[in-house]
């Protein structure tokens, strides 16, 4: 029998669970008579809206917002959102000017000076980011309009690192916010997009608000992934929490919800039978899942057990329990997507066979592993995250390891996950997370490939300087072959160090009442604006 123990925070609020009855009642009185207001189901509940993390809930609510300088559309190109830019003819100097009509939530005009901070503040926290000020001499405001970049040598990457879609966003916000450093939330919720956050109703594990931004003006151009025009045509959107599955759906089948986001792949058949609905991909891209362990708690400090839980992994199995139906989902060994340009197999044999178990036993047992268990962090509220930690503590079981699954919601995950501290004092060993193809598909934009350990890693902490060494060639690289090449040499790197696991992609269809028209599509989805909604 698998046992799992739940883990207990320090603090635990107290969580609201919603009927589909209380639903419609509380929807009925918190919402404004006549306002057109989209109800919406999210993958997860928003609870740290003003922290920059690569939790997905956070980025989607930073599209609510805030706005970027320049956005990526449906044919992989960089486009005007904010500003306009300039090349000199060296490639060494970028001048970006603010478009006209942008302003702060608050009234106030948006500056070089709020842009320049803004970047600055994500180049310290964002892969991309950072490699970008790696190649930076100077970043600055040379007018109250105009945002002046200088690179110290020319880097091909500056245009597709601001106008990244996918987290970390680098979302503009005023200076005295962006002067907050990355790892505090920001104190004031203030963007210049399209919606703005309503505060007094935030219910942090319940509900989120959103209203039309009135003095928010559109690009002309029609919508495109994260670029061109972004046209809010309803009054409010309301983000609800509903932590059970079936409770969200007979909310949408019954018109109190309009959108959920992210059904259980069980449910879809009946979903695709109702007439009033629509299910539908939005991120054609899919997402890659995959298992993270902190290198610096043993026993995962220790290479041969982090080998042996690699070989223990089964993809199939993995995906079977997480999705099902062999339509959305691919078998997939490559770090950097399968049909990509930099796809790969090399080292992803066994994962993708299944065919690892018995070297995984010869390797625990040689290992020196003394058996203490292994604190796995699995949420209970999040459906595309469900799966995973239980196959694994089975497959690792079989493997010979203890497992302590401590089953938590995701909120929890992603305050405990930066944690260094070992896991009978509120650490962990081992969680699992869903990445947008869009975020791993390259050795610079994919956070989890990194080898920079405590100083700026992303949770787990691996130390791996040659990982870092070739991600530089990497973006040095003047040719796609060149760049194959080495995207190949950090695929062998990563699983050699089993930097993490990749456990497959899948794909997540959303779906949503009739009523609503213009749901757009993108790597970066659900978004909000371009979407009107019939009575």
């Amino acid at each position: 029998m698998l046992h799992i123990s739940r883990w207990k925070p320090p603090v635990v609020a107290a969580r609201l669970v919603l009927s589909a009855l209380a639903l419609s009642a509380m929807l009925a009185v918190c919402s404004p008579v006549q306002a057109k207001t989209i109800h919406a189901v999210m993958h997860a509940d928003l609870r740290t809206p003003g922290m920059m993390t690569t939790a997905y809930i956070v980025r989607d609510f930073g599209y609510m917002i805030y706005d970027t300088l320049l956005a990526e559309d449906a044919n992989f190109k960089i486009q005007p959102q904010m500003a306009e830019w300039k090349v000199s003819d060296d490639k060494l100097t970028y001048t970006f000017t603010l478009r006209d009509g942008l302003k702060w939530h608050d009234g106030t005009p948006v500056t070089a000076e709020d842009c320049v901070a803004s970047l600055k503040r994500w180049g310290k926290a964002d892969n991309m980011g950072q490699k970008l000020m790696d190649f930076t001499a100077d970043l600055a405001a040379t007018d109250p309009r105009t945002i002046t970049l200088k690179l110290k040598q020319p880097y091909g990457l500056v245009l597709e690192s601001i106008g990244k879609p996918s987290s970390l966003v680098p979302f503009m916000m005023p200076k005295r916010l962006a002067e907050t450093p990355p790892g505090k939330p920001v104190p004031e919720l203030i963007g210049s997009g399209p919606f703005k956050f309503v505060p007094a109703e935030f219910q942090p594990g319940v509900k989120a608000v959103f209203e039309k931004n009135k003095d928010y003006v559109p690009r002309k151009e029609p919508p495109s992934w994260t670029s061109g025009g972004k046209v809010v045509k309803v009054d409010r959107v309301e983000w609800i929490t509903m932590a059970d599955a079936q409770t969200a759906v007979n909310a949408l089948q019954s018109g109190d919800i309009d959108f959920m986001e992210a059904p259980s792949f069980d449910i879809l058949p009946v979903l695709e039978a109702d007439d009033d609905l629509k299910v539908e991909t939005l991120n054609k891209l899919g997402f890659q899942t995959l298992g993270r362990m902190n290198f610096l708690q043993p026993p995962f400090d220790n290479l041969k057990v982090r080998r042996a839980a690699l070989l223990a992994m089964n993809q199939k199995d993995v995906l079977d329990a997480l999705v099902g139906n062999p339509k959305y989902y691919k078998i997939c060994g490559a770090f950097f997507i399968c049909d990509t340009p930099l796809a790969s197999d090399i080292g992803a044999e066994t994962l993708v066979k299944g065919s690892g178990m018995a070297e995984a036993r010869k390797l625990l047992a040689a290992s020196g592993y003394d058996g203490t268990p292994i604190v796995i962090m699995a949420p209970t509220d999040v459906v595309q995250l469900k799966a995973q930690p239980i196959i694994a503590a089975q497959l690792l079981r079989e493997a010979g390891f203890k497992v302590d699954v401590q089953a938590t919601d995701w909120g929890t995950v992603i305050s405990r996950r930066t944690s260094q501290k070992p896991a009978n004092e509120g650490g962990w060993n081992m969680f699992f997370t869903n990445w947008a193809a869009a975020d791993v598909i390259n050795p610079i934009v994919n956070f989890s490939i990194g080898g920079q350990g405590k100083n700026g890693g992303w949770f787990g902490w691996a130390d791996d300087p040659r990982i870092e060494t070739l991600k530089d060639a990497f973006a040095r690289a003047s040719s796609p072959e060149e760049q194959k090449k080495i995207a190949a040499e950090i695929q062998k790197e990563a699983y050699d160090q089993v930097i993490y696991i990749p456990l497959g992609q899948f794909l997540a269809p959303s779906v949503w009442r009739k009523s609503l028209t213009g749901v757009l599509d993108g790597p970066a989805t659900p978004i909000f604006w371009n979407i009107d909604k019939s009575e």
